[in-house]
């Protein structure tokens, strides 16, 4: 969307279809990309979806290759992601995945550490294994971290931000700062999505908390934000919040009630969100869906 245009303007579309191919996104469109792969043989994923570990990677280096493609000049990519403990083989997936994004690239710009309430993980099969063998090399920590890798293509021109959208922007960042202490340290304690919740239960999915403050800290008003694995559209709904444009891409069309519902329940969704288009790869059928009339107008302050 053109930056000068209001926030009743932002488009909002989800795709459901294989992220690996994005063709329905033109060149260097995209500003900002927050993504969230499958976890590797995580059960409560997609389960079985990967033959192999190398057959996960190839995934990353399909997805990093689009991304190549889609993103602009000096725009960020945000790479949620973590290494996996499976049959006890612990897989190098931070250092790989890095190495997948280098190469389709992307620099290197930033690492985040995301640890979640000491709370959020109970012992587990892995810890346990050292009670039900109290001897040295038993030992598997159960973890509370997850890496945010944060890559460039190329150099961002500051210049090229109109300075009204500068202001706008500055201002929902200048908010956001002031009620968070600790935003300057690349170590973020944020609530993770509680176990069951309503529009996440079965769904891998990270809290609202974090999308809304990578949108704030690497994007400005009327941007488009892409989320590859979009999940129960999580960064949809920050994004449409936040004044921005947004693009998911969800090969579960099992979802679609789940995110109509959540983009739905936008404070915004009455007055500015008109309506979501679904783009249906398997069919070829493009269908837009209205979202209620009646929902209350309730912006939120930023």
């Amino acid at each position: 969307m053109s930056r000068k245009a209001g926030i009743s303007s932002t488009t909002h579309t989800l795709i459901i279809g294989d992220c690996r191919e994005m063709s329905e996104i033109a060149d260097n469109s995209i500003q900002l990309v927050i993504h969230s792969p499958p976890y590797f043989s995580a059960p409560h994923d997609y389960s079985g979806m990967f033959t192999s570990y190398q057959a996960y990677l190839n995934l990353l280096r399909s997805v990093a290759k689009e991304l190549w493609r889609v993103v602009a000049e000096g725009r960020i990519v945000v790479l949620i992601i973590d290494d996996m403990l499976v049959d006890g083989i612990k897989y190098p997936i931070v250092a790989d995945a890095t190495r997948i994004y280098l190469a389709a690239g992307f620099r290197y710009r930033d690492r985040i550490i995301w640890k979640k309430p000491d709370g959020y993980v109970t012992r587990s099969r892995r810890s346990g294994v050292l009670v039900q063998n109290p001897y040295p090399m038993y030992y598997y920590p159960d973890n509370l971290l997850e890496t945010i890798l944060v890559l460039q293509k190329g150099i961002f021109d500051y210049k090229s931000v109109p300075k009204d959208i500068r202001e706008r922007s500055g201002k929902q960042l200048t908010a956001y700062l002031a009620k968070n202490r600790q935003w300057h340290l690349n170590f973020w304690q944020i609530c993770n999505v509680l176990p069951n919740s309503k529009l996440e239960k079965g769904i891998a999915a990270f809290p609202y908390e974090l999308a809304d403050r990578l949108i704030r800290l690497y994007s400005y008003v009327g941007d488009t934000v892409l989320d590859c694995f979009a999940g129960s559209a999580t960064v949809m709904k920050a994004a449409l919040e936040l004044e921005r444009s947004s693009i998911g891409i969800e090969i579960d069309m099992n979802l679609l009630p789940t995110i109509k519902q959540k983009i739905e329940s936008s404070t915004r969704a009455g007055t500015v969100l008109k309506h979501l288009t679904v783009i249906l790869r398997l069919n070829h059928r493009t269908q837009q869906h209205a979202l209620p009339a009646s929902h209350p107008a309730n912006p939120s302050s930023t």
